[in-house]
Parts: structure tokens; sequence; C-alpha cells
């Protein structure tokens, strides 16, 4: 029985090594999220915070925004990240986005979005450090809500971050996800950068 269980294993192991890597995208297959998803649908009665100071947040009565609000009748670029602050996030994820942002914009983008599993007062905080804000618009998922809607989380405790976001990136028309990309490592920024769904818009 083990010897039949090992041969096994190892037809499998062959068999995943054969995918072809062309496609250069990798997807979970028990993801909620794929190509195809209403990513609203995804994610029901769920809202994402818009960065911000603390003093904003108050005088809003810490609103959140609907992820309609986002998506509806728009063409979203959206990547998700680890983390604020963290050192892939800062000197290559956002910076990526932010320094092609001319180029969403002409083909027709309207809006590229960054969320992290982060509160909104740290994403500002961030985006500004970054000057990135007038660019890209900056979002947390302070619970982590959105992500687990969409299976899209990682445990990052290693690195005493707790539940994360894995690096991903996905083209939105109208809530419809039209492409997807994620990480197979969150250090990696091999499939979700902007040169990648550049190429997929």
């Amino acid at each position: 029985m083990a010897l039949v269980m090992a041969k096994r294993a190892a037809a499998s192991s062959s068999a995943m090594k054969s995918v072809s890597s062309a496609a250069a995208i990798w997807m979970r297959s028990y993801a909620k999220v794929a190509v195809g998803t209403d990513i609203v649908s995804a994610a029901p009665n769920v809202s994402l915070q818009k960065a911000r100071t603390w003093d904003e947040g108050v005088s809003s009565k810490f609103s959140t925004t609907p992820l309609n609000n986002i998506f509806k009748d728009k063409k979203v670029v959206i990547f998700g990240l680890p983390g604020a602050y963290t050192g892939v996030c800062s000197n290559k994820h956002v910076p990526g986005y932010k320094e092609n942002i001319d180029k969403f914009k002409a083909k027709g983008i309207d809006s590229v979005v960054c969320v992290a599993v982060n509160d909104p007062y740290t994403m500002n905080a961030w985006a500004e450090k970054l000057e990135a804000n007038n660019a890209i618009e900056f979002y947390g998922d302070f619970d982590g809500s959105f992500h687990k809607s969409l299976d899209l989380v990682v445990d990052l405790s290693g690195a005493l971050l707790g539940t994360r976001s894995h690096r991903w990136s996905a083209y939105v028309v109208d809530g419809k996800v039209k492409a997807l990309n994620v990480e197979e490592a969150p250090s990696d920024v091999k499939v979700s950068g902007a040169d990648t769904i550049l190429g997929q818009i």
C-alpha cells in the first residue's frame, strides 16, 4: 500500500512539473476568485476602507467603501500585497504601478487600486511616504474580510505579520475578473507586477 501511494505521489509530482509555465499565471484551484468571477458577489457584504488620516476617519464617522463603488461600471486594476512598509511592497511592487500610471490611463483604466490587510491610517501614511497617493487609490482591509472571502490569505506569522494577503493582481471590468495573477511566494513579484497586468489589458 505504501508503495502504491508513493508511486501515485511521484506521478502527481511529475504531472505538476509538466504544466506549462508559459501562462505566467499561478492560481490556486480552490480560490473563490478566478477569471470570470464577479468580485463583488464573491465578497458579499464586504467593504474596504479608503486610506485616510485618523482625523478624516473621525469626521467621516469611520465610513467604509462598498466594493460596488470601486468596481461598478469601471475598468480597474487592483493589486494586493502582504503589508504596508514591508520591503518588497515598498521597494518594488507599488513603485512599478506608480511609474506606469500613465500607461494604465492610456489603456482606459479608471483606477489603479492597492489593498492590504492593514488599517486605512497606516495605508495613508505609507502611500504618502511613497508619494504614490495621487496615482494609486489605497485601501485597507483591516480585518482581512475581503481577502478571506476570495481565499487570498496567507499565514505570515514567521515574519511576525500574522494573517496577510497573498501578493496578487487583477484586471476587473464592471466587477468581472478578466485577468488574475497570484504569486507563489509573497516575496516574489514575478507575475503580479505592473508590466504583467499591462500586457493583459
